[in-house]
């Protein structure tokens, strides 16, 4: 089997935390028998500094040459003062657009060994293992007309937040298949007793549900659902939800784990895929070696089971992930008071070793 995969570290402790994530990949195409072929590459910032463009086209050609993208982050305050369109976050949309990669899983699960770490009491994040299903190239983000205009010297800026009948469609199947997969529970988040674009969403969903009698399904407004995340988060097995409110409830959920650190995501089109953690750059924090590069390296195992078909795979990095958890080791993020904390590196070496 051979594979190709684009690197993309992008800005701030992306350069940091995709190295571990790397070497993990390397040592899994080994063990597998993948002729694994990397090739890396500019976005966001570091593209626009070199580039003078948050998505060079050679970025985007490589991109669209590879099977899988790894992604670190984009973005920081050295970009923050440019127009909207030269972003270092465009670059990013950029690739989702382009790459046609309209489906964000992310999942939200609480190793054991971190529940003290939550935010919340560890008798109510015990025991969670939730994936969000999210829109990812349509919506708000995307939605046309937008921008700012100045009408008798009042400024207003204005988004469209839109969906067709297929978008909400094809997103419902992804979702209706990883909870049949699972356990054969699914919740759409709506707002469709505001919106119209929810309520025709509300409406698509209900109506492919009758496809998936083995799933139960059940409907959310966004508000409760964002209460229920913190009041009761078990009760969530698949969540399936827009652009903007998948956004919002996937960073919420990944607070229930104990650290944003924590959590991967994959970004599945038709053909094209792309595997990054969920948080940002950090950029308070790079260069200091402090970054936590679990999410990225638990990203990797994602691009393992849903790109190159070897779901053992990620088990393998899950079980690593476990095996370093149980022995004490944690970076700044997942600390508890007291504890002893190590570095990105030294918790990349450690998950590495222990995937034998």
């Amino acid at each position: 089997m051979s594979r190709r995969v684009l690197i993309l570290p992008g800005d701030g402790i992306g350069r940091e935390i995709v190295p571990p994530a790397v070497k993990v990949m390397e040592h899994l195409a080994r063990a597998h028998g993948i002729d694994l072929s990397i090739d890396e590459g500019l976005v966001g910032g570091a593209a626009l500094d070199a580039h003078g463009t948050p998505l060079p086209d050679e970025t985007l050609k490589a991109a669209l040459d590879a099977d899988a993208v790894l992604l670190g982050a984009v973005g920081g305050p050295k970009w923050e003062g440019l127009e909207h369109t030269k972003k270092p976050e465009r670059g990013l949309l950029g690739l989702r657009k382009e790459l046609s990669l309209f489906a964000n899983l992310r999942p939200a699960r609480v190793f054991p060994q971190l529940a003290a770490a939550s935010s919340l009491k560890p008798e109510v994040v015990a025991g969670i293992d939730l994936l969000v299903v999210r829109e990812l190239t349509g919506g708000v983000y995307f939605g046309q007309p937008r921008g700012l205009e100045t009408e008798d010297g009042v400024r207003r800026g204005f988004n469209t937040m839109a969906y067709s009948e297929p978008e909400i469609t094809r997103i419902a199947k992804v979702a209706f298949e990883a909870a049949r997969g699972r356990r054969q529970a699914l919740c759409s988040v709506d707002k469709a007793n505001v919106l119209e674009v929810s309520a025709l969403w509300r409406e698509v969903v209900a109506g492919l549900g009758a496809d998936y009698p083995d799933v139960q399904l059940s409907h959310m407004y966004v508000d409760n659902a964002a209460m229920q995340l913190v009041r009761w988060p078990r009760q969530f097995d698949v969540i399936v939800t827009s652009n903007l409110f998948g956004d919002i409830l996937s960073d919420e959920a990944s607070m229930l784990t104990g650290s944003i650190g924590m959590l991967p995501s994959a970004s599945l089109g038709e053909g094209h895929a792309m595997y990054e953690p969920i948080h940002g750059s950090a950029p308070d924090i790079a260069g200091q070696d402090l970054a936590n590069p679990v999410a990225t390296i638990l990203s990797v195992g994602m691009m393992f089971r849903y790109t190159f078909g070897l779901p053992e795979a990620e088990a393998r990095v899950e079980r690593a992930v476990q095996r370093v958890l149980d022995t004490g080791a944690r970076t700044a993020d997942i600390a508890g008071a007291g504890e002893k904390r190590i570095g990105c590196r030294e918790m990349g070496e450690r998950v590495l070793s222990a995937l034998d």
